[in-house]
């Protein structure tokens, strides 16, 4: 009867936040985006703004090859979207 009146006594777990610098630097709780550092942020506002911004950024910034890979790998896509819904590419010729 001892026993069932007996509260059960609490877990102890030895808890080490994932990214906690033990020098006091940061926060436990606090996690970064992967790309946050690289992120520019702009002042633009508007629609207009923020396209000029970002063409800006594709201007000054990236690798030419990574441009071209893009650009096919659109193209390939594009193509097998028009393949797959039975597009008649003849209508762009005179025959």
């Amino acid at each position: 009867m001892k026993r069932f009146f007996r509260l059960k006594k609490n877990e102890e777990f030895s808890y080490k936040p994932r990214y906690y610098d033990d020098k006091g630097e940061g926060s436990p709780f606090k996690i970064e985006g992967k790309f946050d550092k690289y992120r520019t942020i702009g002042t633009h506002r508007g629609l207009k703004g923020k396209f000029s911004g970002a063409m800006d950024d594709l201007k000054k910034s990236g690798d030419k090859n990574l441009k071209l890979r893009m650009l096919i790998i659109i193209a390939i896509l594009v193509l097998i979207f028009l393949y797959i819904i039975d597009f008649d590419i003849s209508i762009f010729f005179n025959s």
